[in-house]
């Protein structure tokens, strides 16, 4: 029976290094300090997520069909998968819109209407 490694204490929660590594077959066992990959380190949740953007090929929409929730809950798994990975995810930022100076433009007769609700639009 095999099970899943252990990446953090149960006890305390710190970090577990993985120090021992043995072969069924021919019974050798190798110690050391091992590194795990980062990706050993994501929840079981998060390992099937990726697991899933992987086979969809990072296409959100068929993530979001394969997993029945919505893009902005994929976009926030990413962004949270991102940061346990010990990344900054980067959260797009709107353009701030300046509404009143875009209606005092409209008002003065600077932009036309079509130019001003494309600029709301943005």
């Amino acid at each position: 029976m095999s099970y899943t490694v252990l990446t953090s204490c149960p006890v305390c929660s710190h970090s577990l290094n993985v120090t021992k590594l043995h072969c069924g077959h021919c019974q050798t066992t190798i110690e050391n300090n091992f590194q795990l990959s980062k990706l050993a380190s994501l929840s079981a949740e998060h390992l099937q997520f990726v697991e899933t953007f992987l086979v969809c090929r990072g296409n959100i929409k068929e993530v979001e069909k394969e997993l029945g929730i919505s893009y902005p809950t994929v976009r926030g798994k990413l962004s949270e998968i991102i940061q346990a990975l010990g990344h900054q995810a980067e959260v797009p930022k709107k353009p701030e819109r300046d509404e009143k100076n875009i209606v005092s433009m409209l008002e003065k007769g600077e932009i036309s209407a079509e130019e001003a609700l494309k600029m709301l639009k943005k």
